[in-house]
């Protein structure tokens, strides 16, 4: 049993309902802590064509109404988290933005690679060259954002596999991509930053969690501890094929799922 989802979103940015349903999800699914983490507003020159068009103007609502419930206690625990978009162009904002609630955790994502959406934009008919380099500069950038001091978490650690999946495991058989996923992995291991096993990724055409076995077992290698999370976006899948996740991690040898609360780690065995 998996007692804690701490990766959910709302209907505020591009999710299909509100807190409460999503609260009261969680109160089904028999979980102990809730975590909100929504999406983070974009800096300017940033767009994801998903979001809700007042998106960043609700923002802040969102985040009190999640601290007001949270605040009223009962089972279970709510959290205020963000999931924040790892742009290192726009430090400024980011550390501006992350001072203004006060989150419990903060999940760090890669959305973007330079102004390139991996999501939306990214042109994986480029040659493989091409290709296997944005992939090599992904795992860059996600050592310098564990290392930045600004996140707990970093999310779905292979999202650039989204649309270019039987190409990104073509990379990951190359004879050097072992090289900038191991520096990654330790870069979250040295600075405490947990590893995103992800159900999200289940729910896609791959049928793979987040992350895939290799790096699921570079990961393991390198003592990275991990945190299981759905990224869920509506009620139904909030603590979504976790009997699986857990099964998937524990053939890695884990045996425990990290949380956030108030910036500190706690473990909850499965």
């Amino acid at each position: 049993m998996i007692l804690a989802d701490l990766h959910t979103h709302t209907k505020t940015s591009h999710g299909l309902a509100t807190v409460e349903e999503m609260y009261a999800a969680a109160r089904e699914a028999g979980l102990e802590y809730l975590g909100i983490s929504e999406h983070s507003p974009l800096p300017p020159g940033f767009s994801c064509r998903l979001y809700q068009e007042h998106f960043e103007r609700d923002f802040p609502a969102l985040c009190d109404e999640v601290l007001a419930l949270k605040q009223r206690g009962g089972s279970p625990q709510v959290l205020l988290g963000i999931e924040l978009d790892w742009i290192p162009s726009n430090m400024p904002y980011m550390r501006d933005l992350l001072a203004g609630k006060p989150f419990d955790y903060v999940i760090g994502s890669l959305h973007f690679l330079g102004d390139m959406s991996i999501g939306f934009n990214a042109n994986w008919d480029c040659p493989v060259e091409e290709a296997f380099s944005r992939f090599e500069a992904y795992y860059k950038a996600m050592a310098e954002m564990a290392r930045s001091g600004l996140i707990h978490v970093a999310s779905h650690p292979d999202f650039i596999k989204l649309h270019c999946f039987d190409l990104f495991q073509e990379w990951l058989f190359q004879p050097m991509s072992r090289l900038p996923i191991m520096e990654a992995m330790q870069a979250l291991r040295q600075n405490n930053v947990l590893l995103e096993v992800s159900s999200a990724g289940l729910r896609q055409p791959f049928c793979e969690p987040y992350p895939g076995p290799m790096i699921m077992d570079i990961a393991a290698r390198e003592d990275v501890r991990i945190m299981l999370a759905s990224d869920s976006h509506r009620p139904e899948d909030v603590a979504g094929q976790f009997d699986e996740l857990a099964r998937y991690a524990r053939s890695y040898g884990y045996r425990e799922s990290g949380i956030v609360v108030g910036g500190e780690r706690r473990f909850l065995p499965f």
